[in-house]
């Protein structure tokens, strides 16, 4: 079964934190800092593999976490960093903010990677902030936290050929006769309930891609009937097969009707080259139709081709002017290329917010060590110079109001 979206939840690891130690020896009575940098948390990574071809696996497994970085050691010691976490998805993948719905990225080519999250510094141990008015500083950083998203995954076929028309029309029939796909068959509207690939070999130097996208109607570019959902494989296509149904009352407007829908979901789909393949020719009906047919789309200026699925009939001169409109198609229009760079985060942004239990203030000291005063010193530093405290009194901050930083509670004092 074709699993062609999902929504996975991925968060990076935090950093290690910094350690506060002095150097001990033998015959040394004051050592000097040399609590070590803790290691950097693991990235979440996208990377492409050919070997996975749909988006079922996360059914399964929708949360990924990476580890955390480890912590300073003695002797000027750096924690280990943290290894990162791949996560494999298909070719076609295209990987949006689930709140946002902002693109982050498009995977296509096979080893094609994107870095989601980042995983958070290691905070500086206290042999960094030695100086010669102190010289024995109790002061280190933790860890810097990881990053945290909900990602919405959205898998485009990619084919060199799409093969579109109405329900019924013949298109899994071609599909299974010109490649060795075996798509549900039967003799009702909607027998597909999710696209079909398959791999056509005309000889040892030329083959094709083929996706069969499940029938089209009225409406699809909004959601009716099977809806949007299937229109997107076609994007990345080259080149459309289009199969009309030999049998139906009015085979024209069926081919205007999914060239609307075509052009009404994406401009660019309606300017595609198309094979028009007049399908059912095996049955004198379709045969009387043939030559009324064929001439409206050549007035149109199509290339009409009649054939029968059922029977094999003239499949393969279809399959050898593909591979000639292919030599002439354009290469589909990918998005943006990655790695997409964007502008780096403030890290002095902070937030102020009032709640019930006092002034909550987000953004900022979440890399304090509350255990040092030394640490807390350095904070309240930070806080005027980051502007925080005069935000705070803006605000309208009074004496003895509480202050929330994280899981820490202060009063304010001023």
């Amino acid at each position: 079964m074709l699993i062609d979206e999902a929504e996975i939840f991925v968060s990076s690891g935090r950093g290690g934190d910094g350690m506060v130690h002095f150097h001990r020896e033998k015959y040394v009575n004051r050592g000097g800092p040399d609590g070590g940098d803790g290691g950097r948390g693991g990235n979440i990574i996208l990377k492409v593999s050919h070997h996975i071809n749909t988006l079922g696996s996360f059914r399964h497994k929708s949360r990924f976490v990476a580890d955390n970085g480890g912590r300073g050691g003695i002797n000027n010691s750096t924690g280990r960093s943290a290894a990162h976490t791949e996560i494999l998805v298909p070719p076609g993948t295209m990987v949006f903010d689930a709140e946002s719905s902002e693109l982050l990225g498009d995977l296509v080519a096979h080893d094609d990677v994107l870095v989601v999250c980042r995983g958070g510094r290691g905070g500086r141990g206290n042999q960094h902030f030695a100086s010669s008015h102190n010289q024995a500083p109790r002061t280190a950083e933790k860890g810097e936290p990881g990053e945290e998203r909900l990602l919405r995954l959205e898998l485009k076929l990619i084919a060199d050929v799409g093969i579109v028309g109405v329900p019924n029309a013949g298109k899994s029939s071609f599909l299974a006769a010109v490649t060795n796909a075996r798509p549900k068959i039967a003799n009702y509207p909607f027998t597909n309930l999710e696209p079909n690939l398959g791999v056509a070999e005309l000889d040892m130097h030329n083959s094709l891609i083929l996706a069969d996208i499940p029938g089209l109607i009225e409406g699809a570019h909004m959601g009716v009937g099977l809806g949007d959902a299937f229109l997107r494989h076609i994007q990345r296509t080259r080149i459309l097969i289009h199969v009309l149904d030999g049998l139906a009352e009015d085979p024209m407007a069926d081919f205007t009707q999914t060239n609307n829908e075509l052009s009404l979901f994406d401009p660019n789909l309606g300017k595609k080259a198309q094979i028009v393949v007049f399908n059912k020719m095996d049955m004198p009906e379709a045969g009387e139709r043939w030559p009324q047919v064929k001439t409206e789309l050549e007035k149109r200026g199509y290339l009409p081709m009649p054939i029968s699925a059922l029977t094999r009939q003239d499949l393969q001169p279809v399959l050898w002017k593909a591979i000639e409109l292919l030599k002439e198609a354009p290469e589909p229009e990918m998005s943006e290329a990655l790695p997409v760079y964007r502008p780096m985060e403030d890290k002095r942004a902070f937030s102020i917010q009032k709640e019930s239990e006092g002034w909550r203030v987000k953004g900022a000291a979440s890399m304090t060590y509350w255990e040092y005063d030394g640490s807390i010193r350095r904070f309240q530093k930070l806080m005027s110079f980051l502007g925080v405290e005069d935000a705070l009194r803006q605000a309208g901050i009074q004496e003895g109001d509480m202050v929330l930083i994280g899981d820490f509670e202060l009063e304010w004092q001023d």
